[in-house]
């Protein structure tokens, strides 16, 4: 399987100090209300982020690029690497201040679907930060490939097929340069344990209405 030269190598770890030098380097953008929103602020950021992507990767990492996309698309924004490499981004912003944050990454079925092109990725980029004033000060930045994330930091949410995501914004765990075969078997291992978990859950509540049904069967209208 050919890989990434943007993340089997460091190239990554420099792209993520690119990203939170530039964001910390913009004027200030927030405003009063802005600045009191943690939906705001987020939404703030990927639109810079959004507007100077190329820009800040550059070129060859980042040869073609779109930040076009529908509303229910996978991700935020999409580049392709001169490598012919395919990466689509889904920027999540974290808020220090606040102490619980587990926000959805994407479908089951969607990403097992996508994985099947050894040269999608599928990134999160995670940016955590303060708010100093007007200005969101980032902290913390984590550009990666889901499958650089541990599953001990990982959980599904029973929406649809089923939704990958972060447990905790505040602890992640980032094992780099993971192979993708490795963290596909355990994705598939939590999802064969998670489908007979919801089983035993839809039984209990069709008994559950079984049994009032029953009791408003007896009722008089």
């Amino acid at each position: 399987m050919a890989r990434s030269n943007l993340f089997h190598t460091d190239l990554f770890v420099t792209a993520q100090k690119q990203i939170k030098d530039f964001l910390n380097g913009q004027d200030q953008f927030l405003s009063g209300s802005t600045a009191k929103s943690t939906r705001a602020v987020g939404d703030a950021i990927q639109d810079i982020l959004s507007d100077n992507f190329q820009l800040i990767l550059g070129d060859n990492l980042c040869a073609r690029y779109s930040p076009q996309f529908a509303r229910r698309a996978m991700a935020d924004l999409a580049f392709e690497d001169s490598d012919g490499f395919y990466y689509v981004v889904d920027v999540k912003t974290h808020r220090l201040s606040t102490k619980f944050n587990m926000p959805n990454l994407t479908s089951v079925e969607r990403l097992s679907r996508f994985y099947e092109g050894d040269k999608n990725y599928f990134v999160v980029l995670m940016v955590a930060y303060n708010v100093e004033d007007l200005c969101a000060v980032i902290k913390n930045m984590t550009f990666v490939p889901i499958e650089f994330l541990g599953w001990n930091c990982l959980t599904v949410g029973a929406l649809g097929w089923g939704q990958i995501q972060i447990a905790n914004s505040n602890r992640i765990t980032i094992n780099p340069q993971y192979s993708r075969k490795s963290w596909m078997i355990e994705f598939c291992t939590t999802m064969l344990e998670f489908y007979p978990k919801e089983i035993t859950k839809i039984n209990s509540r069709i008994e559950r209405f079984k049994k009032i049904r029953e009791e408003w069967e007896q009722h008089r209208d």
